[in-house]
């Protein structure tokens, strides 16, 4: 199970939740190229511990566990995992 980034954080990207991730699964940072040509950020499903370090920081709360994921925000676990897909 991993947390997911859903749509509050569209057009906000605060980024405070990257900087107290410990295993930097939350992307892109604002210092990494493409920052500026996505409209939120996106946790790695494969890469997340479910530490609740980004739930707690986030200020628009914007994150959640996957299995709290409200129906109307379902989309969003698809789209977090499809950004790390290559």
């Amino acid at each position: 199970m991993a947390y997911v980034i859903g749509s509050a954080c569209i057009g906000v990207k605060d980024a405070s939740c990257t900087q107290v991730c410990p295993v930097d699964c939350i992307h892109p940072t604002p210092d990494e190229p493409g920052f500026g040509d996505v409209d939120q950020l996106f946790i790695d499903p494969g890469t997340c511990i479910d530490c609740d370090a980004c739930v707690l920081e986030c200020p628009v709360e914007a994150i959640s566990a996957e299995r709290d994921v409200s129906a109307d925000e379902l989309g969003a676990i698809a789209k977090n995992a499809s950004y790390y897909e290559e």
